[in-house]
């Protein structure tokens, strides 16, 4: 398993970057409109980890990996039989890939295929 793509949703988007950045020894670039205006930064796996705002008023804070997978058609199958509840269907990010975001176990998870 690999993370492709962890989000990481607050309302203090530079406080959160520049603790990660003064941890880990990265520096997070500018928003990026692609991902929802998240700053992002590489893991050592070659995936990003991206910071950003909510994207509405009802949007809390959250945590969310992103699993790398092969075919996303089949891994959303797989989890709905699972037991998961899909809340974004594969959808297409232009010059990252695509993305699947589900519910389960009162957690939010995702998947990406490059």
């Amino acid at each position: 398993m690999q993370i492709q793509y962890l989000e990481i949703v607050t309302k203090d988007v530079d406080a959160v970057c520049a603790a990660y950045g003064a941890a880990n020894g990265v520096q997070f670039g500018k928003p990026d409109a692609g991902l929802g205006n998240a700053r992002t930064a590489t893991l050592e796996n070659g995936g990003l980890v991206g910071v950003r705002a909510p994207l509405r008023e009802t949007e809390e804070p959250v945590v969310r990996p992103y699993w790398l997978v092969k075919d996303i058609e089949a891994a959303v199958a797989a989890i709905v039989k699972a037991g998961g509840k899909v809340a974004v269907p594969p959808l297409e990010i232009p010059g990252h890939g695509i993305f699947a975001i589900y519910l389960q176990g009162g957690n939010d998870h995702g998947l990406w295929q490059l």
